[in-house]
């Protein structure tokens, strides 16, 4: 199961939204082994495509050695689909290189980027094998000073 706070699926999607008509991708990183969910990271879609989605290479690599200076790991991969349901394709399975990373779909299809519902769906992919799971969305904590 994948709990994520409002704030955070509110990022996911307003980034789905604006890169709408093309495909918008980053990770949301968290404490390694924590399985939370906290520092949200948006990547640019180095293919610039509608179909298609990539992490430009120097820009993967800055946030890794950054997740691993700060002893995180990307708790959550998210991309978008804006023709499509939220519902990993097979280049999707086979880019899933994190075994303990939800792979979370947000499909624009309905509504590009006007507001209205989004499919936001979530999934485990190990192995090439995609089992979906639920999603709990918890209010955002808020700090004391």
């Amino acid at each position: 199961m994948l709990s994520i706070t409002q704030e955070l699926y509110d990022a996911i999607v307003a980034h789905a939204r604006r890169d709408h008509p093309d495909e918008a991708c980053g990770v949301v990183a968290g404490p390694e082994g924590s399985d939370r969910p906290e520092r949200f990271v948006p990547m640019v879609n180095a293919a610039g495509s509608p179909t298609f989605y990539e992490f430009d290479s120097t820009e993967l690599l800055r946030l890794y050695r950054d997740m691993d200076a700060r002893d995180e790991e990307p708790v959550v991969v998210y991309h978008s689909h804006t023709a499509t349901e939220a519902y990993p394709s097979r280049t999707d399975i086979g880019l899933a290189s994190e075994p303990h990373a939800h792979y979370v779909l947000v499909s624009t299809r309905e509504h590009g980027n006007s507001e209205g519902p989004v499919e936001f769906r979530s999934y485990r992919i190990i192995d090439g094998v995609v089992t979906e799971e639920e999603v709990t969305i918890t209010p955002t904590e808020k700090s004391t000073p």
